[in-house]
């Protein structure tokens, strides 16, 4: 069955990207399911202002059309449970519930995918290693995974398309977005070597500087691998890097051709924590052989879709998605699940509302930013420090620490130290 339109509507009632649809879906078996029961009373879920108004405001219909018309538009749209939803984002913090694609997104299920990253402004250097080392990576079916920026991004795209084999672009825009403009020209040769651009935005979502912490988390996921060719200390291919490490991604480093240069200190940072080195496709081969935790990593999810036993896969008691202590998810089921959804939405009990999350003293950053931003005031603390000082998820604090970097609050120090930025 397709749940696309009921995994819209959760979209549409907890926004984008939100990690508060898993907090909901916990108590779920199906989207579907929640939509039932979260309309018609079924559960008690204590929500913000804003999350109750959407959800006595938004009609399943409303999502079903809105699907319908970005099929009609060119966009296909998939939902979590969809049979296409590429298999490694089932396995991050906060996957997205809604997927946005034009071209083949099937080039990601089943297949050695690796994530590139480096530099807008790439040396040389740089970009003769992007394009002869994923020249051969394609020419051996890799499929290249990139943001579709200027610079690294591009080359590693178009050395696939070069040698007619798929690549994917992940935006942080909607994918019938125009953006960047000098890449436009490229994206015709894309698709018509069997490639994809895929986003959770929806379509028309302009390139927003917030929408790229969320878009890297899944850059980096849909990588079995991530390289990384060329990126600077403060290049935003550092936190794509230390996502997929977050992921139990391998990170491997181009080496650097001049270790004094700062076009090549991100690679230096990275190379020190522990990153390996790669000198060519060789290292990358090597990674992907027979037998392999990633080769059996990849013949897993053939098999999982062959038996469709990840069609419909249950996320109910994921233990990796955790309300904060402000946003309380008691779930009471006060009675069975009615036979027929309504679309009429009752009005909810003054004692079931929690105040909203956009109520706090400072707009730009989460209650949980704000909190980590405090722990930092007296110096630079270890991740793992401030994951038991505030009592949550590394991999949740790993997310919010990006988005802190992006805003440019916080910078991180080698041994995952972090500190703020001053």
């Amino acid at each position: 069955m397709d749940e696309t339109k009921y995994w819209m509507w959760l979209s549409m009632v907890f926004g984008t990207g939100s990690r508060r649809i898993w907090e909901a879906m916990c108590l779920f078996t199906s989207a579907q399911e929640a939509f039932e029961m979260l309309t018609d009373g079924s559960v008690v879920l204590k929500l913000t202002e804003n999350e109750w108004e959407r959800l006595r405001s938004t009609p399943l219909s409303a999502a079903a059309k809105f699907v319908e018309k970005c099929r009609n538009d060119g966009v296909e749209v998939i939902g979590y449970s969809d049979k296409l939803y590429p298999s490694q984002l089932r396995h991050l913090f906060n996957p997205p519930a809604i997927l946005y694609y034009k071209g083949n997104i099937s080039c990601l299920t089943g297949t050695k995918t690796i994530t590139t990253v480096g530099t807008r402004s790439a040396s040389d250097y740089g970009m003769r290693a992007a394009e002869t080392i994923c020249s051969e990576l394609a020419a051996k079916n890799f499929v290249i995974v990139s943001g579709f920026a200027v610079g690294i991004d591009i080359a590693t795209h178009m050395a696939a398309a070069g040698r007619k084999r798929p690549t994917a672009c992940v935006m942080g825009c909607g994918v019938d977005v125009d953006y960047p403009k000098p890449n436009q020209q490229f994206r015709e040769k894309i698709l018509q070597c069997g490639g994809v651009f895929i986003s959770e935005f929806p379509p028309g979502t302009q390139p927003h500087p917030q929408n790229f912490p969320s878009r890297n988390r899944i850059l980096a996921g849909l990588g079995r691998a991530a390289l990384v060719f060329e990126a600077s200390v403060k290049s935003g291919s550092l936190i794509t890097a230390r996502l997929a490490c977050e992921q139990g991604r391998d990170v491997l480093v181009l080496p650097p051709p001049d270790i004094f240069s700062s076009r090549y200190s991100g690679n230096i940072q990275l190379l020190r924590d522990g990153a390996e080195p790669f000198y060519g496709a060789e290292e990358i081969l090597e990674l992907y052989k027979l037998g392999s935790p990633v080769e059996e990593e990849i013949r897993d999810s053939i098999e999982a879709e062959y038996t469709g036993r990840e069609a419909g896969i249950v996320w109910a008691g994921r233990t990796d998605i955790e309300a904060d202590e402000n946003e309380e998810l008691p779930v009471k089921k006060t009675r069975k699940r009615p036979k027929k959804a309504k679309e009429e939405i009752p009005s909810v009990p003054e004692e079931n509302r929690v105040a909203d999350a956009d109520d706090t003293d400072n707009d730009e950053l989460t209650d949980i930013q704000q909190r980590i931003v405090t722990e930092l005031r007296d110096g630079s603390l270890h991740a793992d420090e401030i994951c038991r000082r505030l009592d949550i998820d590394s991999a949740e604090l790993m997310t919010e620490l990006t988005e802190l970097e992006i805003v440019g609050a916080v910078r991180s120090l080698p041994g995952k130290m972090y500190e703020l930025y001053r």
